[in-house]
């Protein structure tokens, strides 16, 4: 992108006008038929792209201003906490529900689909597809559930009354992100309740289910070395086994509680009776992987086949200082704290309103997912040195219309100055595998001493 290019050039990458062009197709579609069916809308008048595009900023504005409902905006005549009169101007509240209450992606289901997302899938394939145009990731990422929860200022102030009418999640949202920028590279969601092509539903065991998601999530990284970072729920043998073949290599952390144990040797899986001291840990291998016990105030677990097991690493805590560790606990510490402190960090950008409709849901989470992705894009452009904003900035450089729309009248916004913000950085040691040229690398434990083994023993 040239140093020129604005907020709204990154946003489209992923979300371009051939999509909401889309959008606004469906919306007076699902309108019309609405309408045929119960009964004709005198208020109603088609949907412009203009039109369309204001209304996504509304909606953009809830990830800013951090209101519990986008009507908000004209509350008190401009005068109330949340209001904002010069988004109030752009449009009026009565335009603004009207197309609310029709918005749709995909108006009809057709008669071959069966998934429950229909209503948002093909949108959720087009955002993809920017992912993967727009982005090349760094070998290490990491498979995880992002913070998509409840606003914590919301969840503070409400009362146990609201809290208890707020309907919960019918899905669970799953994301393969890269571990040096932040950057989300794809998303996969799972639908709680219903049918489903995949047959997830049929799943009752969590970490059988969740190795059926890593699959998914992993599909287009076959063959590129990358290194997968796996919690508790996902980290199996069967499944770094799998990936390997594949050359997507792994490091998990390993519970005996949540994790599928299988083929695990269970001298491993079991506590000493006598703890050993911080820093102390066991090995045992078995072909390329190896399955790590390290105590620092109690046993954690590790199997990877990404990282040697000879190779030693260093926890660096405040207190305490350095602790000794194998290289492989080192790097699970370093990716997992800096996606923890960027998700800390981004999730309380997400828009914050919250439809009733999962699809709607869905759609909006990935909206701000694509904001998200957009800004670190910016950081990582000559436009970023041009003009330094801020997440917040940016997020107010896509809330504003440009145009006057129906039912409210053209106004001036005033321009924000930026400031600037400390660049995005793996936290601490991070990171440990450094980007490479991925065809330069042989294999995660280069160097090393790789010989095949039948069954787990001391390295």
């Amino acid at each position: 992108m040239p140093p020129s290019a604005s907020a709204i050039d990154f946003f489209q990458l992923f979300v371009p006008d051939n999509v909401l062009k889309n959008m606004v197709v469906q919306t007076n579609m699902y309108a019309k038929k609405f309408q045929e069916r119960f009964g004709s809308d005198g208020a109603w008048a088609e949907v412009t792209l203009t039109e369309m595009k204001a209304f996504l900023g509304y909606m953009i504005s809830t990830s800013i201003s951090h209101c519990e409902s986008v009507l908000s905006i004209w509350s008190g005549g401009g005068g109330g906490f949340y209001s904002n009169r010069s988004l109030a101007l752009v449009m009026s509240q009565a335009r603004f529900e009207k197309i609310l209450k029709y918005f749709h992606v995909v108006a009809f289901r057709s008669s071959q689909t069966t998934h429950g997302l229909y209503k948002v899938q093909p949108f959720l394939d087009s955002l993809q597809n920017g992912f993967d145009s727009a982005f090349r990731p760094s070998q290490t990422q990491v498979l995880h559930e992002p913070l998509i929860d409840e606003d914590p200022v919301f969840i503070a102030t409400c009362t146990e009354r609201e809290l208890r009418k707020r309907k919960k999640r019918k899905f669970s949202l799953w994301v393969r992100q890269c571990s040096s920028t932040g950057f989300i590279i794809q998303i996969y969601v799972h639908l709680k309740e219903g049918g489903g092509p995949d047959g997830l539903d049929a799943l009752k065991n969590k970490p059988q289910l969740h190795s059926v998601v890593a699959r998914s999530l992993c599909r287009n990284a076959a063959g590129k070395n990358y290194i997968i970072f796996t919690g508790p729920s996902i980290t199996s043998l069967t499944l770094f086994e799998e990936l390997e073949k594949q050359e997507i290599y792994c490091c998990g952390l390993l519970s005996p509680r949540k994790s599928d144990c299988t083929g695990l040797p269970p001298s491993m899986l079991s506590n000493p009776a006598t703890p050993p001291a911080r820093g102390q840990h066991r090995i045992k291998m078995k072909g390329n992987m190896s399955l790590i016990c390290w105590y620092n105030k109690g046993p954690f677990r590790f199997l990877t086949n990404a990282y040697s097991p000879v190779q030693q690493g260093v926890i660096i805590k405040r207190k305490t200082g350095e602790i000794p560790c194998p290289l492989a606990v080192e790097a699970f510490a370093a990716h997992l704290s800096y996606i923890c402190k960027y998700d800390d960090k981004y999730s309380k950008y997400f828009i914050s309103h919250k439809p009733n409709k999962t699809w709607q849901q869905v759609f909006w989470f990935a909206i701000s997912i694509a904001i998200n992705n957009a800004y670190i894009l910016y950081k990582m452009s000559d436009a970023y040195h041009v003009k330094r904003y801020s997440r917040a900035q940016f997020g107010e450089r896509l809330k504003r219309p440009p145009t006057r729309c129906r039912g409210g009248r053209r106004t001036q916004t005033p321009r924000a100055g930026g400031r600037a913000v400390r660049g995005i950085g793996p936290a601490g040691r991070c990171l440990l595998v450094t980007p490479v040229e991925l065809s330069s690398v042989q294999g995660p434990w280069e160097g090393c001493c790789r010989r095949r083994r039948q069954g787990w023993d001391e390295p």
